[in-house]
């Protein structure tokens, strides 16, 4: 007889398996498309640099240049690290329930 903690052991197994399945099934259809040129290209090939080039303005590289290797990688890395650390260090002020304050008695002097 099968238990619930084997049933939930099969499903798991099974939904894994369909995944790299269909993963197997797609991923070679979708490297073959990536290695064929474009038959379109975007807005900033076709229209951008074209309408820059009439203008006598060409591309100059970036102030900071992602594209090197990891480095706009290490960017998401930095900016949530950034917001994570943000956001655990107000977590008690965005989260604590506070006690409603009584009205104060006026003062007699």
């Amino acid at each position: 007889m099968i238990d619930q903690s084997d049933s939930r052991w099969i499903a798991s197994f099974f939904v894994i398996f369909i995944t790299l399945y269909l993963f197997s099934v797609t991923a070679p259809e979708s490297i073959v498309l990536a290695a064929e040129p474009e038959k379109w290209q975007g807005v900033d090939e076709s229209v951008v640099k074209k309408v820059a080039r009439e203008h006598g303005r060409e591309a100059h590289p970036p102030l900071i240049n992602t594209d090197q290797g990891d480095m706009l990688l290490f960017v998401f890395l930095l900016a949530g690290a950034l917001g994570g650390f943000v956001a655990g260090y107000s977590w008690r002020k965005l989260t604590e329930q506070r006690p409603a304050q009584k009205p104060e008695a006026p003062c007699k002097d």
